[in-house]
């Protein structure tokens, strides 16, 4: 590809990460309600996430998945169930706010971590994505320094919009009008966070 071809690929790649999704979803809710430690806490499991399914495409393992289509139904359940959970934690807070800390302890941050992790990975829709721009960025029997070199344009790419997310979202101006109105937010993050599910549950993947 030609330079600007890479260029408008990276920014089509920017501009998927960054529309509103249950990624984007945590990061900002976990930013504006946790502060800005806990946001890219949350934000580097997602790009952790997001990492394992780009070395697993490029390593092969999308075409193998292709071949067994049930691979994609496990995770499309695990992932529909487990937004599903995060609708009914947000919904929960919605209906009684916890106390805001301004600390996080080392296992929280684990734990948010690992949150992050699990919407990527539990999301049958990532290596597809992942495969996908493989397959239309790479021309046909590319090398394994072609594969690695756009997985590191594209990872790179991807960390910027989440860590970015989680600083945005985390600004002192943001937050205060988050803890302003939390009950609304944590509402609406409910039932988007639900709607994700859904989808997820009823949409049949082309595999």
């Amino acid at each position: 590809m030609s330079g600007y071809e890479t260029g408008l690929l990276l920014l089509a790649w920017a501009v998927a990460g960054a529309s509103p999704g249950p990624a984007t979803l945590a990061i900002s809710g976990t930013a504006m309600g946790e502060g800005r430690i806990a946001g890219l806490a949350i934000a580097a499991g997602i790009f952790c996430g997001s990492a394992f399914w780009g070395i697993a495409a490029g390593a092969g393992m999308s075409a193998v998945m292709l071949a067994n289509a049930w691979v994609f139904e496990v995770i499309r359940y695990a992932g529909a169930a487990y937004l599903m959970w995060l609708a009914l934690k947000a919904f929960l807070r919605a209906l009684h706010p916890p106390v805001a800390t301004s600390t996080r302890a080392a296992r929280g941050l684990r734990r948010l971590w690992l949150r992050g992790a699990l919407i990527h990975i539990t999301n049958p829709k990532a290596i597809l994505s992942w495969g996908a721009i493989y397959a239309i960025a790479l021309p046909a029997g590319a090398g394994p320094g072609a594969v690695w070199a756009l997985f590191s344009m594209l990872i790179t790419v991807s960390a910027c919009v989440f860590f970015g997310y989680g600083l945005l979202f985390s600004a002192p101006r943001v937050a205060r009008g988050y803890m302003r109105l939390r009950r609304w937010f944590d509402g609406a993050f409910a039932a988007l966070f639900g709607a994700a599910g859904l989808k997820i549950l009823t949409t049949r993947l082309e595999v």
